[in-house]
């Protein structure tokens, strides 16, 4: 199958598939705007056939289709094209993020069957981590087991992160990416990355999507010891596994993992409420002071994803604790917000911005950077983001 080409730069039309955890988000993007979308509820990671077949049927046709892939391993660094041995690949690092390796590639065999003329390109939210220095992304663990298993701090959120390096210096009116950002994704997800001068240079995600911050559903960072401790007492593998995932975070420590739901019940006085929020932000408050740690200072805080974007009290308090690192936030501008724009104070130290979380966007332009390789390297052109 050829890759399309266009002369003079047109204007080409990409349709994204954004497959998550609870969500299927479709958005057909043109010149920089989506314009057209669907949004589809998926079941722990499964792809309802019907209603993204019959999602697939009302959306126009696209010169490509994008796909949102968790998780690349060391094989891909960038966008690549999606063929069979591509494919094979992905399905072998499942094990490394259950709740959202399998549902998009179900979503990759369905769109291939529907549109097989519409050349696929996969994404991944490793890719903006691949090149992390070796001090962030090496695991002090024995060699034998590094070199056997794959062990490595991959990082995710990427395509987030990814959109915000190039969203913040649009924000603050500059024409290049910002020295030393700390980037904030927060959703059901969340993860902090240190962007030096558009280069990732540490994240508090590592070897799947469980490490780092407390989440929704997941735990974040935990003692290793604790879990072979679990092992000892008994506690399966499965079981283990289905906790840490779908059963921790906010969830284990109030009842819910949805933030609005959490703020609400602080407002009543909750103290369960009050308690989980206390932890959530104990941690991000730390990795934001980590990831500034390993730039050596910081220009630019930025949140971004649901929480990052619509929790103005989360980030109230989160600034109020960083307020050591230079943070100051202009408190009627936080409250007001709506959408995207800074919330710093005016001379503080440290500006600090919300992003709108654009994924589609940000896959739109690197399945874009493929169709502009195939007209320079042949319609065979897998994309540069392939490493043997």
């Amino acid at each position: 199958m050829d890759l399309p080409r266009t002369a003079g730069r047109a204007v080409r039309r990409v349709l994204v598939v954004n497959a998550g955890s609870s969500s299927l988000k479709l958005r057909l993007v043109e010149g920089g705007r989506a314009t057209e979308s669907v949004d589809l509820a998926a079941d722990t990671g499964r792809v309802d056939d019907t209603a993204l077949r019959s999602a697939l049927a009302r959306l126009p046709r696209a010169d490509a289709v994008g796909h949102r892939i968790v998780h690349g391993g060391r094989r891909f660094h960038g966008p690549v094209r999606l063929d069979d041995e591509v494919v094979t690949i992905l399905e072998s690092l499942l094990p490394l993020a259950p709740l959202h390796q399998g549902a998009s590639l179900e979503a990759v065999r369905l769109v291939r069957e529907e549109r097989p003329d519409e050349v696929a390109v996969g994404c991944f939210d490793t890719g903006l981590f691949a090149d992390m220095p070796a001090a962030a992304s090496t695991y002090a663990l024995p060699a034998r087991w590094r070199e056997r298993y794959g062990l490595h701090r991959y990082g995710f959120h990427g395509l987030s992160h990814g959109w915000s390096v190039r969203r913040v210096p649009e924000l603050l009116g500059r024409g290049e990416p910002v020295g030393r950002l700390v980037s904030c994704h927060l959703g059901s997800g969340a993860s902090v990355a240190a962007i030096a001068s558009g280069r990732a240079v540490d994240t508090t995600m590592g070897f799947t999507p469980l490490e780092g911050l407390v989440m929704a559903t997941r735990s974040g960072s935990v003692d290793p010891g604790l879990v072979t401790y679990l092992l000892r007492q008994g506690i399966g593998l499965e079981e283990l596994d289905d906790a840490l995932e779908r059963h921790s975070g906010l969830v284990a420590l109030a009842g819910t993992g949805d933030m609005r739901t959490l703020l609400d019940r602080l407002e009543t006085g909750e103290k369960a409420a009050e308690a989980a929020l206390g932890v959530y932000l104990h941690h991000l408050v730390a990795g934001v002071a980590a990831m500034a740690a390993a730039l050596g200072g910081l220009d630019v805080l930025s949140f971004t994803g649901g929480v990052g974007e619509r929790a103005a009290e989360v980030r109230r308090r989160a600034a109020a604790r960083l307020s050591f690192l230079g943070v100051t936030l202009d408190e009627e501008a936080n409250a007001a917000l709506s959408g995207e724009g800074e919330v710093g104070a005016a001379g503080a130290a440290v500006r600090t911005v919300v992003v709108s979380a654009r994924e589609d966007l940000e896959i739109a332009r690197l399945v874009e950077s493929v169709l502009d390789q195939a007209g320079s390297f042949g319609s065979d052109a897998r994309g540069l983001g392939w490493r043997e």
